[in-house]
C-alpha cells in the first residue's frame, strides 16, 4: 500500500522579518599528506563492483545529502590502477577534472583523448564517460561536480546503466540534432506586451529552446603552461589576478569552463599580496606548486604544494599571498552559475562599490597602464 504525506501545509507569518544571517563555512585545507594517503588506500582496497575507486572531500560544516567541499561543489579523488577501466553512466550534473598523477585515456560521449598530469577537461551533463589507466603508475584525477546543488534540489538524475537508458538518450539526441524543417515555435508568434520589451510566448517556446553545442574540451598542460609565463612575469603592482581562465565558448558571457564552474590556472610571482576582496561565488584552490598564506574572514591559514584549500566561502572577505617561490594553482569557482542566476555580487576591494557582475560593468585593472609603461 502506498503511503502519502498528510501533514498540513503551514503558513508562516514573516511580516517585518529581518533577513536571516548566512551561515558561512570556514576556510579549511586538506593537506597533501592526507590526499596522498587516501590515494594509496583507494589503490589497496578490493575493486568495487562498479569499478569506481573514489573518495569525496567533505567539509566539516556540510550537512547535505551528499559530501561537498563547498555548499554547491563536490570534489572527488578518482583512482584507477594500471590496466583498470571504468564506465560511468549519464547524469545531469557536469564536471571539471584535472589529472594530478599518472596518465590515462578519457572518452566522454563520442569524444576521446589522452591525459597526463595537470591536463584539465570538462564533461557536459548527460554524457557517458569511460576512463582507463594505460600507464604504469596510478591514474588519479580531481573531479569537481555541481552534484551537491542538484542533490539539495532533489533533481540529480543518475543512470548507471549506460547500455540501456543511456543508449536510448543518445539515439534521441542524435535524431534531434539531425532534425530539419520548420520548428513548432516558428508559428507560435510572440505577443508584445507594453512598450518596454515584455512579451508572451506559447508553450512551444518553453520546450524548444535554442540549443548550444556543449562539448567536452581538453586543455593540455603542455599547451597551457607556456602562456602562464605571461602572467607570472607581470609587475607586482598589477591590480588584477595573475591567471588565465580555461574558457569554454559554449558558456558564452558566463565565461566558464563548464556551465556551473570556471577553472583558472594562476602563476603568481613571489611576494604578491592580493588586496582584500569578496564575491558571492565560492572558490577551491588546488596548489600545483609553491606555498603561501591566506586571510579569510580574519583567519590566517597556510598552504603549500599539493594542498586543497577551500579558499573563499561565499561573500567572505579574503586575500592570498605568495611566498618566496611564488605559486601556481588551479581554482574552481561557481562564478558562471551565479551569473546565470543574476546573483554574482563582487567587491574588488573593500573601498569599491558592490557590483552585480553580468549586469554592471566590472572593475577596471591597471593592465593598460602597465603595458604602456613597458
Amino acid at each position: 500500500m502506498q503511503k502519502h504525506v498528510t501533514g498540513l501545509v503551514q503558513l508562516v507569518d514573516v511580516s517585518g522579518a529581518r533577513p536571516r544571517a548566512q551561515t558561512v563555512w570556514p576556510t579549511v585545507v586538506l593537506p597533501k599528506s592526507a590526499i596522498e594517503a587516501e590515494i594509496e588506500r583507494l589503490a589497496d582496497i578490493l575493486r568495487p563492483s562498479n569499478g569506481v575507486r573514489a573518495s569525496a572531500v567533505n567539509h566539516p560544516m556540510n550537512t547535505g545529502p551528499v559530501p561537498a567541499y563547498a555548499p554547491g561543489i563536490a570534489v572527488h579523488m578518482q583512482v584507477l590502477k594500471p590496466g583498470e577501466e571504468v564506465e560511468v553512466g549519464m547524469r545531469n550534473s557536469s564536471l571539471v577534472d584535472m589529472c594530478i598523477r599518472g596518465t590515462g585515456g578519457v572518452k566522454v560521449g563520442g569524444k576521446q583523448f589522452a591525459v597526463e598530469k595537470f591536463d584539465v577537461w570538462n564533461t557536459p551533463s548527460m554524457e557517458t564517460q569511460i576512463y582507463r589507466n594505460d600507464g604504469s603508475d596510478l591514474f588519479v584525477r580531481l573531479s569537481y561536480s555541481n552534484a551537491p546543488l542538484l542533490e539539495r534540489l532533489e533533481v540529480h538524475y543518475v543512470d548507471d546503466e549506460p547500455a540501456s537508458t543511456g543508449k536510448k538518450y543518445t539515439e534521441a539526441a542524435e535524431a534531434s540534432a539531425a532534425g530539419a524543417g520548420p520548428r513548432a515555435r516558428d508559428v507560435a508568434k510572440p505577443i508584445v506586451i507594453g512598450r518596454d520589451g515584455a512579451q508572451m510566448l506559447g508553450y512551444e517556446w518553453l520546450v524548444d529552446i535554442d540549443t548550444v553545442d556543449s562539448q567536452p574540451l581538453l586543455w593540455p598542460w603542455k599547451e597551457v603552461s607556456p602562456h602562464l609565463e605571461n602572467v607570472h612575469a607581470m609587475d607586482l603592482g598589477y591590480t588584477g589576478r595573475h591567471l588565465y581562465v580555461l574558457y569554454n565558448p559554449a558558456t558564452g558571457r558566463r565565461i566558464g569552463t563548464s556551465h556551473s564552474f570556471f577553472a583558472t590556472i594562476a602563476k603568481v610571482p613571489a611576494g604578491k599580496v592580493d588586496r582584500p576582496h569578496r564575491h558571492s561565488s565560492a572558490a577551491i584552490n588546488y596548489i600545483m606548486w609553491g606555498h603561501g598564506k591566506s586571510v579569510v574572514n580574519g583567519e590566517k591559514i597556510q598552504w603549500e604544494e599539493g594542498d586543497l584549500h577551500f579558499s573563499a566561502p561565499g561573500w567572505s572577505v579574503h586575500n592570498h599571498a605568495s611566498r618566496e617561490q611564488g605559486l601556481m594553482a588551479l581554482t574552481i569557482q561557481d562564478h558562471p552559475l551565479h551569473i546565470a542566476m543574476e546573483s554574482l555580487l563582487w567587491q574588488e576591494t573593500l573601498k569599491d562599490p558592490i557590483l552585480k557582475l553580468g549586469s554592471n560593468r566590472g572593475p577596471d585593472t591597471n593592465l593598460n597602464t602597465l603595458r604602456k609603461a613597458a
